[in-house]
């Protein structure tokens, strides 16, 4: 199996490099490394394993790599949901036209299957929670999230017109060793700087569902081995959820500060975009005979465990 990984040397991608290797698989990772670093896949580098092409999906010459390929994993994008909401510009051109680029390169280079990831922010304020694949109206309330909307749409097109296949995965939070971004790189980086006080974006009582990245891996190839249709749209997250308050918590004990005050900012949202209360329903995964064997509090502890090492 010949497999193409765009963002391959980010959080997800490269944890995902890491499991498409130890299948065996031939893998070219498509990377500008502007948020991706070389380290996270240089051993499978070093041992002509995997293949990196340091370019930007908005340019043009990767698409020359592509010959045979079986599969595109396509995880590149701008994953800044609070940014989108200062400058749209730049998650529209990293996300929709990359995506639409990839689709096109795909389709000249005939590659027929495409694995997506998407995210729980294009269901917007959802009414009902936890909320299944099939919930409307998908209203996303961030730039990010209807960006992924866009490109969920795009996809479905060029595999209806095009005789292509797709796996779209609509995450809940994944976190995890190598996590760039997100509210437990944010806890840890403001502690370093001042561990007296920590400042929580909003009340603290935002709750969300959330996944180590292990789990989320291992949940994306087992459906994209059993679903066959078209278009395959599942939803990976736990079968819980847990508040901002409480991930703080958890943050403080790893740090062994006990002492730490929290400061909440105030409002129901952290920022523009936010979204209060999220729980993915993953029955239809289920369907599939996976189900998470981790829940949101025990994601976070190792998350927050991982990341700690990595200062």
């Amino acid at each position: 199996m010949f497999d193409v990984v765009t963002g391959g040397a980010g959080f997800i991608g490269s944890h995902l490099v890491d499991t498409l290797v130890a299948q065996g698989n031939e893998v070219l990772v498509i990377d500008s490394l502007c948020a991706g670093r070389r380290e996270t896949i240089a051993r499978h580098i070093d041992d002509y394993k995997v293949r990196l092409v340091q370019m930007d999906l908005l340019e043009d010459g990767w698409q020359e790599h592509l010959e045979g390929a079986d599969r595109m994993f396509h995880l590149a994008a701008d994953p800044d949901v609070r940014q989108s909401a200062v400058n749209p510009f730049p998650t529209m051109q990293n996300n929709i036209m990359a995506t639409y680029r990839i689709l096109e390169a795909m389709r000249l280079h005939n590659i027929p299957e495409l694995v997506f990831t998407s995210t729980s922010t294009v269901y917007g304020d959802a009414a009902v929670i936890p909320t299944p694949e099939n919930y409307t109206p998908l209203e996303p309330i961030s730039v990010y999230g209807a960006s992924k909307l866009a490109c969920e749409a795009l996809i479905s097109s060029y595999c209806h017109s095009f005789g292509m296949k797709t796996w779209i995965f609509r995450f809940a939070n994944i976190i995890g060793a190598r996590s760039g971004h997100g509210v437990i790189t944010d806890f840890i980086r403001k502690l370093n700087e001042n561990p007296a006080e920590l400042e929580i974006l909003g009340d603290g009582k935002q709750t969300k569902s959330y996944l180590e990245v292990h789990e989320c891996i291992a949940a994306m190839l087992y459906a994209t081995g059993k679903a066959k249709g078209t278009v395959n749209t599942f939803n990976i997250g736990s079968e819980d959820w847990i508040d901002v308050k409480s991930i703080a918590e958890i943050v403080t004990e790893e740090m062994h500060l006990p002492t730490t005050k929290f400061r909440f900012t105030g409002g129901e949202r952290g920022w523009v975009g936010d979204v209060p209360k999220m729980q993915l329903s993953v029955e239809k995964i289920k369907g599939l005979r996976w189900k998470p064997q981790i829940g949101s509090r025990e994601s976070v502890r190792l998350a927050v465990r991982d990341l700690l090492k990595e200062r």
